[in-house]
């Protein structure tokens, strides 16, 4: 990675064991501070370096995540005061009403909670900058969706636009119209969502 200049962006849910192993499982924060040290020790989120390491954060519960720019501060503190770790930039991705957190909003009473919230705190502002208007998502397979949660849904591009990359086409994609469901509300909530983090 360091030899050709990757970038990399890793998650982390939080700054310390308890809330990241609560939400990935026993020993899963010390595994991730042990890789950033790795990356780390050849130069990735040093100062100067050249070399950039992003982290991303999404809350464990129904909520929306806080400013970007505060909890970036906050991840810089923590984990340069306890364990020696730089990076770059925090990206904060608003949980989105598919897969798992589904299932857990559906379990816990708290989906239409959950909805009435990304409803209410949509942000015409955000629009501009959601990830599918100016990215594609490529599945291993080389099918196109319009972002990586549409991927996860198995909601393809819509109308004449191509389905797979083989058959790529500029012209059909640019004037596909995206497919939308629930859970772009989203991407427009409170400072927006994105790939890289709030939009506004």
């Amino acid at each position: 990675f360091a030899n050709n200049k990757v970038r990399v962006v890793s998650s982390l849910p939080f700054y310390n064991a308890d809330k990241t192993d609560r939400q990935r499982g026993e020993g899963v924060f010390q595994k991730s501070i042990d890789g950033l040290h790795l990356l780390n020790k050849v130069g990735y989120g040093r100062p100067g370096s050249g070399l950039y390491l992003d982290l991303v954060y999404n809350p464990t519960g129904a909520f929306l995540p806080a400013a970007q720019e505060s909890l970036e501060a906050d991840f810089k503190r923590a984990l340069k005061e306890e364990f020696d770790i730089d990076f770059n930039h925090l990206f904060c991705i608003t949980n989105l009403p598919i897969s798992r957190f589904l299932e857990y909003l559906v379990a816990s009473e708290n989906y239409e909670d959950y909805m009435d919230k990304l409803v209410e705190a949509f942000n015409p502002a955000a629009v501009d900058g959601v990830m599918c208007k100016n990215t594609l998502s490529v599945s291993w397979t080389g099918d196109l969706f319009d972002c990586d949660f549409n991927q996860m849904l198995s909601l393809p591009l819509a109308g004449k636009a191509p389905k797979n990359i083989k058959d790529f086409d500029l012209e059909k994609v640019n004037d596909r119209n995206i497919v939308v469901n629930q859970h772009c509300y989203g991407c427009t909530a409170g400072a927006g969502s994105s790939c890289q983090g709030s939009l506004v």
